[in-house]
């Protein structure tokens, strides 16, 4: 008899993953790579957009995981370009740096202890995105998984100008004293319920922050047997506590689509 538990967990491809959101008749969906630069670091992030509409559109910027910008981001922003947005997927790290599984939790450190760097290097992919001619600079979103996840709360903590900031399964940093006296955006948290690295304290000493500003619009969402990293998929590492999971991934889309249309228009 098979162990349920050494039975690889079902994820769809990337692929399989980009035509839950369908193509709409006559779109030209467009995604390109874009060069730019802060103080000097020269950074590449991926842009998507649906070259068969016109005028000013709202726009989404995705910030990867701790493995820099991949295909999972790719495949986000050609679904987010299917609904109709400008979405451009921001690095982080600098060009070139994509590290593996040795590396990535090094590199993402070094961004987690110097979170000024980190804010300001997400402000530079909101800037390049609002450059866009097609995009509408009062209609921006931003969006991360895991580490992209942690990067969207911090540069909403930095009074970033966007709608919204939305984490998956990212890392809840919490700061004492509360550091939310700048933030603009309306902050979405989609957590599992099962994810070690952000257990049920850190959710509540999270929401504890944000209730120190009444004025902040913010919710979270838990999902249950949900571990880290449950939407990214193939990922299937449930003795480390990261395992992709369909129901919360669906879920979890549908939450942060609704909540883009909501804040965008």
């Amino acid at each position: 008899m098979t162990d349920p538990a050494s039975t690889p967990v079902w994820s769809p491809s990337l692929a399989e993953l980009t035509e839950r959101v369908p193509l709409p008749a006559g779109a030209d969906i467009q995604m390109g790579p874009v060069l730019y630069e802060h103080e000097g670091t020269e950074l590449e992030g991926l842009l998507a957009r649906d070259a068969s509409q016109g005028g000013h559109r709202p726009a989404v910027l995705v910030i990867h995981d701790w493995f820099g910008v991949g295909g999972h981001v790719a495949a986000r922003i050609q679904m987010l370009a299917r609904l109709g947005y400008v979405a451009f997927a921001a690095d982080v790290y600098g060009r070139d740096v994509r590290p593996g599984p040795e590396e990535a939790g090094q590199v993402a450190g070094s961004f987690y202890a110097d979170l000024p760097l980190m804010r300001a290097r997400v402000q530079a992919g909101i800037d390049r995105l609002a450059a866009e001619p097609d995009v509408d600079p009062s209609r921006i979103a931003v969006m991360g998984y895991c580490f992209g996840g942690s990067a969207s709360l911090e540069v909403a903590r930095a009074g970033a100008e966007i709608k919204a900031a939305i984490s998956l399964h990212g890392s809840l940093v919490v700061h004492e004293p509360a550091d939310v006296a700048d933030v603009k955006a309306a902050i979405l948290v989609l957590t599992g319920a099962d994810d070690p690295m952000v257990p049920d304290e850190k959710v509540a000493a999270f929401q504890d922050e944000m209730r120190t500003r009444p004025a902040i619009d913010w919710q979270v969402v838990s999902y249950s047997g949900a571990m880290h990293a449950f939407s990214v998929p193939g990922v299937d590492s449930p003795d480390h506590g990261a395992q992709y999971q369909d129901r919360a991934e669906r879920r979890s889309w549908r939450a942060l689509t609704d909540f883009l249309a909501e804040h965008l228009g």
